[in-house]
Formats: structure tokens, C-alpha cells, sequence
């Protein structure tokens, strides 16, 4: 596998901040010419470097529940762990590798995430699994899938733009009601949830699907933080940068000690250990992180003037597990399909914005 130029390294960064820059506030950004720009974004795409998606709050959806699941499938029952996870009519996002599989639920009810749960993990497929649900209204979900922070660190850039991506969060509004989706809002984030795979399906160009150009009452969504346009990375397929690389998954949980505070331990990972974790998912008794990386936390060799992860970890959680597995293992059976959550939506008439 060959290694990224330096601009290509540049132009992954600023596109993986998804923001809905001028495309000449970018270029000012990252100090690559024009043509340059746009033949490192369209080789991202085809190369399967990048992928484009819209994510939901899930609140509005009536979803607010989410799951985190991470599992160790017996090597014998996989395949079947796999198709029970993802049949799952709330299963978002599914990567099975060699030993361990990492998935998101979105549900309507705590008691409706037991019972998918149960049906996911019944029949003795797996080892008991890490499961933290979370109510999507409040904070807790800082980091979703944004490996901003991540790749900008990787490329030597100075700084992030967007990072860090959560999801859910709150809304503003009435404490006393979740907001819910009109028939037309709902027929306008389902034709946003569809819209990469539509243009795959059509032959069009995955770096063609972001939000520039989209009617204005699918722009108001994305203002009122209803759905969120993201760009994602593939840490399999993008190419090294300088000797560094994201060949690695590292999947870190543990229970929060007294007084630990969420919001401090991303500080110091990200300030001091120059850890940037991909996902970060906060449960009452289980904390649960994600990260890429080429080596273990706290393995021999941290980088002079970086505080090390292992014991970092420990002054905020305890009873501490981490699984790690080549990001080359993995595969993605569901990837980041929140389509599937709106099924069957049929075009309504439009009404006048």
C-alpha cells in the first residue's frame, strides 16, 4: 500500500470536520491548490478512503434509547451472531471482526432495547457481551464515529475544526415533550438517510452527497440539529501517512469511580495523552471509548511528553477492559444504515416552506 501525500493527508482532515464550509474558506484552510482539492476528495471516495452519511437525532425519530454493543461471538456461531445482530429492525451499525463485533442499537423503550438485546445474544452465540444504553436527550454520547481529532493528530495539522461529532444531545424546546416529526419532516429526513445510498444506486460520486444544494426545508433540519451530515473513515483502507497509520481498534471499557467526571477524562486524553477516541459512549455504571491507533494503550514507547493511557484510564475508571483487533479484520455488515429506521416512507406532498 503505497503512503499519502502530505495534501492528500490535508484534504482527509478538512473533509472529515464535515462542515458546511465555502469550498474557498477550505482551500484557505488546508493551503492546497484548487485542482488538488478536488482530486484528493473524488480519490477518497473511489478508493473507499471516506464515506459520506446523514445520522439522526434520535429523539425525534422516537428512538431515544441507544446501545453500544461489544461482543466476542464463539468462532463457531459468527455467522449467526451476525444475522441476529443485524436483523435487529433498530441495528444501525454492525463490524464483525476475527474475534470481537461492535454494534449501535436505536430503540423506543429501555424495555424494547432488553428484549432486542436478548434475542442478539440468546442461544449462547457469544460471550456475555458489554452492552450501555443511553438516553440520546443528554450528553451521553460525546463522540460518535468522528475521527477528526484522530486523523488531524495522524497528519500533523494544527488543531481540529469540528471534533468532537456526538450524537443525540439536547434539543432546546419544552422539558415536558420530545419533539416529534411531522409527516413532511419526516418524509425529508428519510429522504436524507437514503440519500448516499441513492447515489450509489444512480452511479453518482460519494463526495456529491453532502448538504450543498438541498431544499431548504431539509437544510432547516440540519440547523435545528434534528440529522447532521458526517464524513466518515474507513481506517482499513485509507493509507498510511509518514509511518503512522490506523491499523488498529481498540475497544476500552470500564466502571466510573466516585466523583469521575466524563467530560475531564476526554480532556486529558485528548490534551495530554493525545488520545482522540472515535466514540465515546457514557452509561451510569459502564463507560465505553473506541480509538484507532498502531499499538495498545499504555504499551512501551509512549512518545516523550505524553501522558500515558493505561494510567491515565485508571484514575477514572476501574474494573478496566480493553480489546484490540487489526482494523483490517474488520468488515462492516451494517454500515452506519439509519435508513433502515424509517422503512418504507413513501414521498408525501411537499408544502410551502
Amino acid at each position: 500500500m503505497r503512503a499519502l501525500t502530505d495534501a492528500e493527508a490535508r484534504v482527509i482532515a478538512v473533509l472529515l470536520a464535515a462542515r458546511p464550509d465555502r469550498e474557498r474558506d477550505r482551500l484557505r484552510q488546508i493551503k492546497v491548490p484548487r485542482s488538488t482539492y478536488h482530486a484528493v476528495r473524488r480519490r477518497a471516495y473511489e478508493e473507499g478512503w471516506l464515506r459520506d452519511r446523514y445520522v439522526p437525532h434520535p429523539v425525534p425519530l422516537g428512538l431515544p434509547f441507544v446501545t453500544t454493543l461489544v461482543a466476542r461471538p464463539y468462532a463457531d456461531r459468527f455467522e449467526t451472531f451476525a444475522r441476529a445482530a443485524a436483523g435487529d429492525a433498530g441495528n444501525v451499525l454492525l463490524w464483525t471482526g476475527g474475534q470481537v463485533a461492535l454494534a449501535v442499537f436505536f430503540h423506543s423503550a429501555e424495555a424494547q432495547a432488553r428484549k432486542g438485546l436478548e434475542r442478539v445474544v440468546s442461544g449462547r452465540l457469544a460471550a456475555p457481551p458489554l452492552t450501555v444504553t443511553v438516553r440520546a436527550d443528554g450528553p451521553t454520547v460525546p463522540v460518535y464515529f468522528d475521527f477528526e481529532g484522530l486523523w488531524s493528530h495522524l497528519a500533523g495539522t494544527e488543531g481540529t475544526l469540528s471534533y468532537p461529532h456526538g450524537l443525540g444531545g439536547g434539543l432546546g424546546g419544552s422539558e415536558d415533550s420530545e419533539p416529534t416529526l411531522s409527516d413532511h419532516q419526516r418524509w425529508a429526513v428519510g429522504e436524507l438517510l437514503r440519500r448516499p445510498f441513492v447515489a450509489t444506486d444512480q452511479g453518482r460520486g460519494g463526495h456529491l452527497v453532502g448538504p450543498f444544494g438541498l431544499p431548504f426545508s431539509q437544510r432547516k433540519l440540519l440547523a435545528r440539529g434534528w440529522i447532521s451530515h458526517r464524513t466518515l473513515l474507513d481506517p482499513a483502507r485509507v493509507p498510511p501517512f509518514q509511518g503512522r497509520s490506523t491499523d488498529q481498534v481498540v475497544l476500552i471499557s470500564g466502571s466510573p469511580k466516585p466523583r469521575a467526571q466524563p467530560e475531564q477524562l476526554f480532556a486529558v486524553l485528548t490534551r495530554e495523552s493525545r488520545v482522540f477516541p472515535f466514540l465515546f459512549t457514557v452509561g451510569e455504571d459502564r463507560w465505553l471509548l473506541g480509538a484507532l491507533g498502531g499499538g495498545a494503550p499504555g504499551t512501551p514507547g509512549t512518545a516523550p511528553g505524553r501522558r500515558p493511557v493505561l494510567p491515565t484510564l485508571r484514575e477514572y475508571l476501574e474494573s478496566i477492559e480493553i480489546v484490540q483487533e487489526a482494523s483490517s479484520g474488520f468488515t462492516a455488515p451494517v454500515d452506519h444504515r439509519y435508513d433502515r429506521l424509517l422503512p418504507g416512507e413513501r414521498p408525501v406532498a411537499a408544502k410551502p416552506s
